[in-house]
């Protein structure tokens, strides 16, 4: 891969951490502040709900320092070892984890008794949201799944083919 893609690749993902950082410091404790401030029957669910936000964050973080690291044995054209399964089931791990935290939301949000300031669509909205991170997350943990099967074939291949050689 072309060494100027692969930096452009990393820019995005270093400027994705960024954003992540920002995210868990600053947008998601102070809007789930300001959601108290405005609706204080919510105060008890603001400290369990920021942290499950700040930890599917930080899953997401895992998941793009591992491909920041995939980047990197790309660009050294050493993708094809066994050390790249170990990121490439970090991003598995990462991805399993973000979705057991949204399927846990929309579990709490089915179940419990929340209650609304108008007439119930913030929470339906909410379990929206969470289903569908859930479904999303599950698809893209299986989808890396599939991917890790096929970066195990092409390393198998390329072993033989060098054996052959």
């Amino acid at each position: 891969m072309n060494g100027a893609v692969v930096s452009t690749l990393r820019a995005g993902v270093a400027l994705a951490l960024l954003v992540g950082l920002f995210g868990q410091a600053v947008v998601i404790p102070t809007t789930a502040a300001d959601e108290v401030d405005r609706f204080p029957p919510y105060g008890p669910y603001e400290l369990p709900y920021v942290t499950v936000a700040v930890l599917g964050v930080a899953c997401v973080q895992v998941a793009l320092v591992a491909t920041w690291v995939l980047l990197g044995m790309v660009r050294r054209d050493a993708l094809f070892t066994p050390r790249a399964f170990r990121w490439v089931d970090m991003i598995i791990g990462a991805s399993a984890v973000a979705t057991l935290l949204a399927l846990g939301v929309t579990g709490h949000l089915l179940v419990a008794d929340i209650p609304s300031p108008d007439d119930g669509m913030e929470l339906l909205g909410a379990l929206f949201t969470a289903a569908a991170g859930t479904g999303v997350g599950a698809g893209f943990a299986l989808l890396v799944v599939v991917m890790r099967g096929l970066l195990h074939k092409a390393t198998h291949l390329q072993t033989e083919l060098a054996g052959v050689v």
